[in-house]
């Protein structure tokens, strides 16, 4: 996030993209509550209605895989109204004239044609975002996760820089990070192509750092992704996996094709909590120790880095990660004649330590800093108070660039076989793939199997009920699930979460990626929808 969670209380104007955020994030969703209560304006782009849509200024039901139209479209009117921040363009910005040339080839017709959205809607949603400044938007996996999740990021700073709304209270874009610590892993290095503080492998000055901290030599090219890394265990190049705290036997698309490509390998290794259903395919299940069970730090979706304390002890012989990760690598480097890997740290106070000695972003953080508040990043010096706003006089390149990008359609649309559009996402009551929350009563007592929404012209035309069992078929795989008729989804869409073993939407998503950012897309494929024969 540019800004704080704090800072949704400046907030004039809210564009919500591409995330659930009550479901996904209560406690931002409750913040933005609050902020439309005080009187900000909240437009919620997406093709359910989700509970934000009822609370929104404005909802706009784009069809799945356009956001780049749309982002395109909102600057195009926001120019054509005179919207723009002029100054904040000259002053901080460049390639602003050869970015207009695409923009202004998205006319309002024809954004409306593309997206299924009301030209009128269209013209209130820029100008609200444009004109009732200053504007926040927010945005997660629902932009991310396509094959041009990558340059949809980029449309969203594109109308940022715009309008001006970047390096200021109220004025920002947020990422919303889907997963505890995910922002703290990517920081430090959980990434194949950056070291800590995203310094790039291929980089000849970073890796010569990173070789001098740590005395190896290391490989100039960057590493795999996780589906580069199954489909190579799949092909036979990858024949030992170690996997961490990820359930992608269920997480990732095409969850036949995962599942085949574990089995491949000739030795899996897996850390966890529980005996999750990858887990279950393990080897060796290396027992881990939760986040109540060991001391450490996060860094959430703010930046800010905080504290982790222990409150119990771990069950059985679980232990903490960096304990395990230690104790491998140098029993590792001793069966293969490297000697002692060396790695001695007796407290993650130590590594913390470690991480600000080579992470500029990090540099001034310790533990004694973050004893009673966390500090949000970058933080460069033992005597820095913290960044709460990022980009306030300039980017991390200098000139803020804009970047020409053009609507593409997703990998996979509907037809005449696979005619309807399956989305994806989660649902309050359960968190991802169910590892945790499904092992707690109470929420399986709220909400115990998955349910398939459907519109109600749709289930009418298919014959279908409330509560009836329908099959759920893509090109990969299919699925049984019991209908729920709502008009939260549109006509010809369907969604479907993916929390629930027996009922694995995972099957039926689409492999293909962003070709820059390599996330799949698991936000759009194609499928058929009919009445099951229970």
């Amino acid at each position: 996030m540019t800004n704080n969670i704090a800072d949704i209380d400046n907030c004039k104007t809210m564009l919500v993209i591409g995330s659930n955020t009550t479901e996904q994030h209560p406690v931002i969703g409750t913040r933005i509550r609050r902020a439309v209560r005080k009187g900000a304006k909240l437009i919620v782009a997406d093709p359910r209605g989700i509970d934000l849509a009822n609370i929104a200024t404005l909802h706009i039901r784009q069809r799945p895989g356009t956001d780049i139209a749309l982002l395109n479209g909102l600057a195009h009117i926001i120019l054509k109204e005179g919207l723009e921040d002029k100054e904040f363009i000259a002053n901080r910005t460049e390639g602003f004239d050869e970015w207009r040339k695409t923009v202004e080839q998205y006319t309002p017709a024809r954004v409306s044609e593309i997206t299924g959205i009301s030209v009128d809607d269209l013209f209130t949603a820029a100008r609200l975002y444009g004109g009732n400044k200053p504007s926040t938007i927010f945005y997660a996996m629902g932009i991310t996760q396509h094959t041009v999740g990558h340059n949809n990021v980029l449309a969203i700073a594109n109308l940022a820089m715009l309008t001006g709304n970047l390096g200021k209270p109220g004025a920002g874009v947020d990422p919303l990070r889907g997963q505890n610590n995910v922002q703290g892993a990517c920081d430090v290095g959980g990434l194949p192509n950056f070291y800590t503080g995203y310094q790039r492998v291929a980089d000849d000055a970073a890796r010569a750092k990173f070789e001098k901290a740590w005395d190896v030599k290391l490989p100039p090219t960057p590493g795999l992704t996780v589906g580069e890394m199954l489909q190579a265990a799949h092909d036979r190049k990858v024949k030992a996996m170690w996997i961490i705290g990820e359930n992608v036997a269920m997480s990732d698309p095409d969850s036949r094709h995962v599942v085949e490509s574990l089995n491949t390998l000739d030795f899996l290794v897996v850390t966890e909590l529980f005996m999750t259903e990858t887990a279950q395919l393990a080897d060796v299940v290396l027992p881990a120790a939760s986040f109540a069970e060991k001391d450490g730090t996060f860094t959430n979706t703010e930046r800010r880095v905080q504290r982790v304390r222990k409150a119990v002890n771990p069950p059985g012989e679980a232990r903490a990660d960096w304990q395990i990760l230690c104790d491998v690598a140098n029993h590792v480097s001793r069966i293969t004649n490297h000697g002692a890997a060396e790695w001695s740290y007796n407290s993650p106070s130590e590594i913390m330590d470690e991480i600000a000695s080579l992470t500029p972003s990090y540099a001034g953080i310790s533990f004694a800093r973050i004893e009673t508040k966390g500090l949000q990043w970058p933080v460069p010096t033992q005597d820095h108070p913290g960044t709460p706003i990022l980009h306030t006089e300039k980017f991390s390149r200098g000139k803020g660039l804009f970047s020409a990008v053009e609507h593409q359609e997703p990998a996979e649309t509907p037809d005449q076989t696979y005619p309807f559009t399956l989305t994806t996402g989660r649902i309050l009551q359960h968190y991802h793939t169910g590892a945790m929350t499904r092992r707690v009563p109470g929420l399986e007592t709220l909400a115990p199997e998955e349910r398939v929404e459907v519109n109600p012209d749709d289930a009418a035309r298919l014959g279908l009920n409330d509560g009836d069992w329908v099959r759920v078929t893509s090109r990969r795989g299919a699925v049984e699930s019991r209908a729920w008729v709502t008009d939260r989804v549109g006509h010809g869409l369907v969604f479907m979460t993916f929390h629930y073993a027996e009922a694995l939407t995972n099957a039926l998503t689409n492999t293909a990626v962003d070709p820059i950012a390599k996330i799949p897309e698991l936000k759009v494929c194609a499928v058929k929808v009919e009445r099951a024969s229970r």
